[in-house]
């Protein structure tokens, strides 16, 4: 059985919060939370708040950096996609920070400097874990539309959470979330058979050896695998919003890593691959069901649970029906395998009339339903953060071709998007100014 961890702090963790504090009661902090659904008060070029943290946010971002220059041109590049209104390009930021003389360096910067991401990356997320204690981590597609076929990994894509197809890149981010606040960390690109296996695409965008093809579950559950094994960041339930074909064996991954974990289910029929582990339930000793006709047997066991909707501005409540049931994954006969991992397959409905809108399973089987269901609902906050914040500090824009251009411009967006979120601007990202071509 694994369950959720205690929050953990530390000394230096208070300081940080002392100091985040400090710039949350700057004059004008609690008339910005108020103000904060009108898409009107958006941040200015110019807020002191967010002046503030790029500072100390690149201080403590950019120690990995060896020389000086990288350090400057770190702090620029993160003030410029704060600054910089409509597409985040490196001329558009350039023109913010210095002017045509600026952009040349940036794109060195950016696209074919040594300096690696994934030191910032962690060095950003124990920083947050300092300032904003985060109750889990959220996995979740960002599809971004392309036109052309030079940007790596771009083809013809299927975003499950969408539910349609569309032309550009896949990626997968790995969120720290609570309630009230969300910040992307980590970024993993999945890229397609047609680049992996072509020799002259991988040398032109720079793959590096060892990234091969992978399917969206298993891009997804390495994102947040490979950050919470190498970071020094407390663990914490992950909500892996991948709609998730093979559960048994996506969430055995993470029961192994001793991590908790609770994984959406793909209503389809590959994950006819559960058996109803507990005697008193319908489909027990059924043999393999999938998760849809498993929860349609149990609707009678159905509670109403309330949960507070962190994609509203208000933080409404809501309420919806769910239920949990034992499960385990099928063998070729009737049942669970004898002494395979044990879950708990989650179902919510809306409307008790229609079907299950959201499934999940879990390794969290000590968990009750509610609590369950309300962890689940922090992907709705990234959801809305990404279409705010996200936009506004350009998660989507980078416009180069190369794999290592494309991480470095995504770990500093991730930076930028922590700092707006800690300025107050959340609510009002979604406002904010439009985007030009």
């Amino acid at each position: 059985m694994i369950a959720p961890c205690a929050e953990e702090g530390s000394e230096r963790g208070t300081t940080a919060r002392a100091r985040l504090r400090l710039l949350a009661d700057q004059p004008g902090h609690a008339q910005d939370a108020r103000n904060a659904t009108d898409p009107r008060n958006t941040p200015d070029a110019g807020d002191p708040r967010e002046a503030s943290l790029v500072k100390e946010l690149a201080a403590a971002l950019f120690g990995s950096f060896t020389r000086k220059d990288q350090r400057e041109k770190g702090e620029q590049y993160l003030g410029g996609l704060l600054r910089t209104h409509g597409r985040k390009s490196i001329r558009r930021i350039a023109a913010q920070v210095g002017g045509s003389a600026a952009e040349q360096s940036l794109h060195h910067f950016i696209c074919s400097s040594t300096w690696e991401w994934m030191p910032v990356r962690a060095a950003l997320a124990v920083y947050l874990e300092e300032v904003r204690p985060s109750r889990a981590w959220v996995v979740r597609s960002m599809p971004i539309p392309k036109a052309g076929d030079q940007s790596v990994g771009v083809d013809r894509m299927f975003d499950p959470c969408l539910g349609q197809a569309f032309h550009g890149q896949q990626a997968f981010g790995v969120w720290q979330v609570s309630e009230a606040f969300s910040t992307p960390v980590h970024w993993r690109l999945r890229l397609p058979d047609a680049w992996v296996r072509d020799a002259d695409r991988r040398r032109r965008a720079e793959i590096p050896e060892g990234i091969g093809t992978q399917t969206d579950e298993e891009c997804a559950a390495d994102a947040v695998l490979e950050s919470m094994s190498a970071w020094r960041v407390p663990v914490r339930p992950v909500v892996l919003h991948a709609h998730i074909s093979d559960l048994p064996a996506t969430i055995g991954r993470f029961t192994r890593a001793g991590i908790p974990v609770i994984a959406r289910a793909a209503d389809t029929p590959s994950t006819s691959t559960l058996a109803v582990r507990a005697p008193a339930l319908p489909g027990y000793r059924g043999g393999p069901l999938s998760a849809r006709t498993i929860l349609d047997s149990v609707r009678g066991l159905r509670r109403r649970v309330e949960w507070t909707d962190p994609a509203a501005p208000s933080f409404a409540g809501r309420t919806s029906l769910a239920v949990a049931v034992p499960v385990g994954r099928a063998d070729a006969g009737r049942g669970a395998v004898p002494g395979g991992d044990e879950l708990v397959l989650l179902g919510e409905w809306a409307d008790a009339r229609q079907a299950p809108v959201a499934m999940w399973a879990t390794n969290m089987t000590s968990v009750p339903a509610a609590p369950l269901l309300r962890l689940t609902k922090l992907a709705d906050r990234t959801a809305r953060d990404l279409a705010g914040i996200g936009e506004r500090v350009g998660l989507k824009d980078f416009e180069g071709r190369s794999f290592r251009g494309w991480h470095r411009h995504l770990t500093l967006a991730s930076a930028a998007h922590a700092v707006a979120s800690l300025a107050g601007h959340g609510d009002r990202a979604t406002g904010y100014a439009s985007r030009s071509a």
